[in-house]
């Protein structure tokens, strides 16, 4: 071949190349992916690097497919953030059950969940359903990730963001659990989930942030707007034709000091045997049951002792894991 031609060909290379990074078709990860433990990884997404941490536990193999649970920072958090709110609390979990945690990095420390917030303009254009979906697809492919067992949790803003990905991306994911965050207002305009997807909500009846029966934000018509807890408990309750009328049973108090009391409603029989399951605690604000206190009691309200939402929101996965 002549230099010319050579010279022609290497070219034509790095414009295929150039394109495959700005679409988002090549992925890389930061750290050799048969490693266990706590690494960090990225992946190239419309034309954005994205980061993340992911923890691989003791029990991995190569060979053999793996749940992966995928846990989404709150609003002004990142992914080491997420580790610490949890009290590691799924790594642990995921050592003991034999599965897969990531946690991703928002842009700017927030998640385009569908709110018009002041303090998240700078992602309003930002495709974090579709970096969702090019993870998982990336998982799938580089670490054996199980596609049938795909699990979403988020906190706050994430949880409003898990939110928009069970409505946009249900095709992917198998069940989801949320804490501290309703459903955006104009979030209901993303239309209606490709199937049926169970529902775990948590949430605190004081959320001093998120308010329990819906409004603005922080109170501040710039963050945006959610319905009430009760109108979106009920919105999956409809949609995946779940019994409207729910079992209700009060948790034990575990810890008479900490000021809540959790209180279990279980909407069954649902759609492909989904259920809707909201964990109300009665005292609790904008916090992790059994997490780490991440700002003063006066601005977060009471962090619940009763309940350790790892231990719930993963047990609500396994009963939901597809066979």
């Amino acid at each position: 071949m002549s230099n010319k031609k050579k010279i022609i060909s290497l070219a034509l290379l790095l414009v295929v190349i150039a394109v495959l990074l700005n679409s988002g078709c090549l992925n890389r990860i930061a750290t050799a992916n048969d490693q266990v433990g706590v690494q960090e990884g990225s992946i190239v997404w419309d034309g954005l690097e994205r980061s993340y941490l992911i923890h691989i536990p003791s029990s991995y193999n190569k060979t053999k497919l793996m749940p992966l649970v995928i846990a989404l920072h709150g609003g002004g958090g990142t992914a080491k953030d997420m580790v610490k709110l949890t009290r590691g609390g799924f790594n642990t979990l995921a050592d003991k059950e034999g599965f897969i945690v990531v946690y991703p990095d928002g842009i700017n420390k927030h998640w385009n969940d569908s709110r018009n917030d002041m303090l998240a303009t700078d992602v309003e254009e930002i495709n974090d359903v579709g970096f969702i979906s090019a993870l998982i697809d990336y998982l799938v492919e580089t670490l054996n990730v199980d596609p049938n067992n795909v699990y979403v949790i988020g906190m706050s803003n994430g949880a409003m963001m898990t939110y928009r990905l069970a409505l946009e991306l249900s095709n992917k994911i198998t069940a989801v659990a949320t804490v501290a965050g309703n459903i955006p207002k104009d979030q209901l305009q993303s239309g209606t989930p490709k199937r049926a997807i169970p529902v775990l909500i948590i949430s605190g009846t004081d959320d001093p942030i998120i308010p329990w029966d819906g409004g603005y934000v922080f109170k501040q018509p710039k963050r945006g707007k959610v319905i009430s807890v009760p109108e979106t408990v009920k919105y999956w309750v409809d949609y995946n034709g779940c019994s409207p009328t729910p079992t209700n049973t009060w948790q034990p108090d575990r810890d008479p000091q900490d000021g809540t009391r959790v209180r279990k409603e279980v909407y069954s029989k649902g759609r492909e045997g989904t259920e809707v399951i909201l964990c109300a605690i009665k005292g609790g604000g904008h916090t992790w049951p059994g997490g780490q206190p991440y700002l003063p009691e006066r601005i977060v309200g009471k962090t619940s002792r009763d309940i350790d939402a790892n231990e719930v929101i993963w047990n609500f996965f396994k009963a939901h894991a597809r066979k």
